[in-house]
């Protein structure tokens, strides 16, 4: 049976991402050293030849793709937005240390932030997502997709569906970076588990 390969790719920098700040459901652009380090990755490295791209409909995402496969018109998945930080958005930590919720919340006393999305269900979203991708790869005949999401997608996708199993700041990566994903229809469909072959 042949296997399937989702080149799982970070979106570049925005200005948030600069600021340290929680940047979730926020739709910023890539901002202008954001645009530029894409493009340097271009001229640094061959990025994996695709049959299909895919993207969370963010704008950031969007824009990356055109940057990385400008000859692609890229299929937008809301599943596979990021996460919603809640009142926390626009924020950094600096500006955050005072507040008892985010306390509560970084040391896992509460779920998610006021206003935010509950942890557990975002894995859930962002795995319906990877499902939704998988299938339609499957249904169109497209065995190798370029799939460009955010940093919080790819860490808790990769910690919930990926081989090796590590934990979920372990599969941190740059903007621009990422990994490739082999997926084996038999094994995806009995446990829902991909295998992480290399890294973008």
């Amino acid at each position: 049976m042949r296997t399937y390969r989702i080149h799982v790719i970070r979106h570049g920098l925005t200005l948030g991402n600069e600021q340290g700040a929680y940047i979730g459901v926020t739709d910023l652009p890539l901002s202008p050293a954001g645009v530029r380090n894409l493009k340097n990755l271009t001229d640094q490295i061959t990025y994996p030849t695709v049959e299909k791209v895919y993207t969370s409909p963010l704008l950031r995402c969007r824009q990356t793709a055109s940057i990385l496969y400008p000859d692609f018109t890229a299929e937008n998945m809301d599943n596979l937005r990021e996460y919603d930080f809640g009142v926390f958005e626009g924020r950094t930590a600096v500006e955050l240390e005072s507040d008892p919720d985010f306390f509560r919340w970084t040391s896992g006393q509460i779920p998610c932030p006021p206003g935010g999305e509950d942890s557990t269900e975002f894995a859930k979203r962002i795995c319906l997502g990877l499902n939704e991708v998988v299938l339609d790869m499957m249904d169109s005949m497209v065995h190798d997709a370029a799939l460009i999401v955010h940093g919080g997608v790819i860490m808790t996708l990769l910690s919930c569906t990926a081989l090796p199993r590590r934990r979920n700041f372990e599969w941190a990566c740059e903007p621009g970076r990422g990994y490739t994903l082999i997926v084996n229809p038999s094994l995806y469909h009995s446990s829902g588990v991909v295998e992480v072959k290399e890294t973008i």
